[in-house]
């Protein structure tokens, strides 16, 4: 009897590119199989939140249970966003299968095809489908060539459907059943389930996304393989998609587990879940590793007094994202603030807006940086996350920076200006190749270019038709240096910035100039400087405000307006040397900006 339920489950997933239909088709799903009534059905029912559907992407794992025709589909809805690649890559290893979806009106995009190659190096059942061909503008023909050279299916292989109408979801939800694997029976009666995702519930406590692959989950003291961390579940469910408590839940089936922990710090995606009692006899599944940081920021409150309330705001959101790494920093220009790891510029953005909504908090947050890898002259190896980190150039032996293979998608007539960027970006070109009429353009790309608008421009120059999708890919050696922003000759590290020698001058000069168009005019006159260790390399100067200090002189001798102002200098050159220059949020936006 327990291998017929087997037999009736499908685990799948859908891999796409952002706004190729993926929520709209998973909408479609829940509807066609009644898993949500009429009543409470709404458009995009899996974003729970307000951004994911203003901006219309997934950033929260979540799955559904579905009943179809008596059989048990589990749909995984993953991230798109290259940000939570290895979410994604946990998610599609709880499955044996995947939907590919091709917007037939826009073709292959990069994403689409970063994920069809991680699903085929899983050996996953993959079913191309076309979807959008309700649009006038789809180029069916066209696009299942595309497909069929670039995924190397056969035309009888790839479906049509359109999400938003419901024309050949049914076909599809049968092929899903035709098609798609069960699970493979379990190996074992001791526990092993492979963690999804976590969030924190102000009831449950935190809970944990959970696959089983072997044995059955029940109600007893389990444990996280890498984490060590113990509890006793005081829910076990699954996703329909409301949590829906039951028993157990057996091999094959994905569900969830309320541990009652009071954050998910120690629930991390991809660990093992198991019985505590077998912790030290089961092998734990393949693939886990700690989210890594790349982009790092540092946040600061506009008012100081905020401090506490930015600490408490970040440890709430922490509570849902186990991935955030932060720790206090200070600036002697801002005060007390956060330095802030994220897994890319998307899932920066998205945290800084939550802080703003959520929390109703004015912040200023510096310029975007990547973890830089230091060798000092002792041949100690140590990492910066941020400038104000960089030590003396002097004792610098080697620095070297993280490195991406990226790959581009992009029609042909593009391809010159593209080619171009990527040189501007100190990249390397590595592979040219033809796919359709389209371009896929691989390079090596240091990841410091790509995070700070690498993305904007692309789209500018393909005119929105390219695409792009990274991944690191190591270390390379470079000449990196700090440059450093005086203002009245002392240093602002919220204003700092790490480049390369070449760019080091001109970056310099870009920063002093677009600052004295910003920073607010003071009583005595202000200097600003760009520097490199000792080295002044830009220079612009703020003028004071000049008040006419022998406007009341009517006539006498010319001393008399000399020795005016000579005190007005001497007040003037006391007043430089103990002022305080107040930083407008302008003036950390023109770091941002190139």
């Amino acid at each position: 009897m327990y291998l017929n339920i087997m037999d009736q489950i499908r685990n799948f997933s859908i891999i796409a590119h952002i706004d190729h239909g993926k929520t709209t088709l998973t909408d479609r799903f829940l509807a066609t199989t009644g898993t949500v009534s009429a009543l409470d059905y709404k458009d995009r029912i899996m974003d729970s939140n307000p951004i994911e559907r203003e901006r219309g992407i997934t950033i929260k794992l979540a799955p559904v249970r579905m009943d179809y025709k008596g059989y048990i589909f589990n749909l995984i809805d993953t991230p798109g966003h290259v940000d939570f690649g290895y979410e994604v890559s946990r998610s599609l290893a709880a499955c044996e299968g995947v939907l590919l979806l091709v917007d037939a009106s826009q073709g292959i995009q990069a994403q689409t095809l970063t994920n069809f190659e991680k699903a085929k190096a899983l050996n996953l059942k993959i079913i191309p489908v076309l979807n959008k061909m309700d649009l006038p503008s789809v180029n069916k023909e066209e696009v299942m060539l595309e497909c069929m050279e670039t995924f190397g299916v056969e035309e009888d292989e790839i479906l049509s459907v359109s999400a938003k109408t419901g024309q050949g979801v049914e076909e599809l939800l049968d092929a899903i059943i035709d098609r798609i694997p069960a699970p493979k029976p379990s190996q074992s009666d001791k526990l092993r389930g492979m963690v999804l995702t976590s969030k924190f519930d102000q009831h449950k406590g935190a809970i944990v996304y959970v696959r089983v692959i072997d044995g059955v989950l029940k109600q007893e003291k389990l444990t996280m393989f890498a984490t060590g961390e113990s509890f006793l579940p005081n829910e076990v469910g699954f996703f329909t998609p409301k949590m829906t408590p039951t028993k157990e839940l057996k091999a094959g089936e994905v569900g969830y587990v309320a541990t009652g922990l009071k954050d998910v710090s120690n629930l991390k995606v991809g660990d093992t879940i198991t019985q505590f009692k077998n912790r030290d006899d089961i092998k734990p599944l393949e693939g886990f590793k700690l989210p890594t940081p790349m982009v790092y920021m540092e946040i600061y409150p506009i008012d100081g007094d905020e401090f506490t309330l930015l600490q408490d705001a970040m440890e709430k959101l922490a509570l849902h994202d186990s991935s955030l790494v932060y720790a206090g920093t200070h600036s002697t220009a801002l005060g007390n603030g956060l330095r802030v790891g994220f897994l890319g510029i998307l899932h920066a953005e998205i945290v800084l807006e939550r802080l703003k909504r959520e929390f109703s908090l004015d912040l200023i947050a510096t310029a975007p940086t990547v973890t830089y890898k230091i060798t000092d002259n002792n041949g100690k190896e140590i990492e910066i996350h941020t400038p104000s980190e960089m030590p003396d150039p002097t004792f610098i032996k080697m620095t070297k920076e993280p490195m991406t293979n990226s790959v581009i998608f992009t029609p042909e007539r593009y391809y010159g200006a593209i080619m171009q960027m990527i040189r501007d970006r100190r990249g390397e070109l590595k592979e040219v190749k033809n796919v359709g009429v389209r371009m896929r353009v691989k390079a090596s790309i240091p990841l410091a270019e790509i995070i700070i608008d690498f993305h904007d421009t692309l789209k500018s120059l393909t005119s929105g038709f390219a695409s792009l999708e990274y991944e690191l890919s190591g270390y390379k050696e470079v000449d990196a240096v700090k440059v450093s922003i005086l203002l009245n000759k002392e240093p602002v590290d919220a204003l700092s910035l790490i480049t390369v020698q070449e760019k080091a001058e001109q970056e310099g000069k870009r920063l002093v100039k677009k600052l004295k168009e910003v920073v607010p005019r003071q009583m005595f006159e202000l200097p600003i400087q760009a520097a490199i260790g000792g080295k002044i390399i830009a220079r612009e100067t703020i003028k004071a405000f000049r008040k006419d200090v022998t406007a009341k002189l009517y006539g006498g001798d010319v001393t008399r307006r000399q020795k005016l102002l000579k005190k007005q200098a001497k007040g003037k050159k006391r007043m430089k040397q103990f002022g305080r220059v107040e930083l407008n949020q302008e003036s950390f936006l023109a770091v941002l900006k190139r």
